[in-house]
């Protein structure tokens, strides 16, 4: 399974990168299969690149769903 996730661009640096923050943690990313990217805007990252920017609200709806099911992984009576 393949997972993408919504980060939000804190940095751009030389080239096309750019450090993007995961809840809270910092990762350095590629910019280079999306044009057009600036500090603030969300990107939808997969192993290190962003694949597509992305509309605010909807970042904030995923991430609050990402939210939601980690609550689960800290219960031990949910399968």
């Amino acid at each position: 399974m393949c997972l993408a996730i919504p980060a939000q661009v804190v940095e751009l640096r030389e080239g096309d990168n750019a450090v993007v923050d995961l809840a809270g943690v910092r990762k350095e990313i590629s910019l280079s299969l999306v044009d057009n990217v600036a500090v603030g805007d969300y990107v939808i990252v997969h192993v290190g690149y962003a694949l597509n920017k992305l509309d605010p609200e909807e970042a904030a709806k995923t991430l609050a769903l990402f939210a939601e099911l980690s609550q689960f992984g800290d219960d031990p009576t949910v399968h």
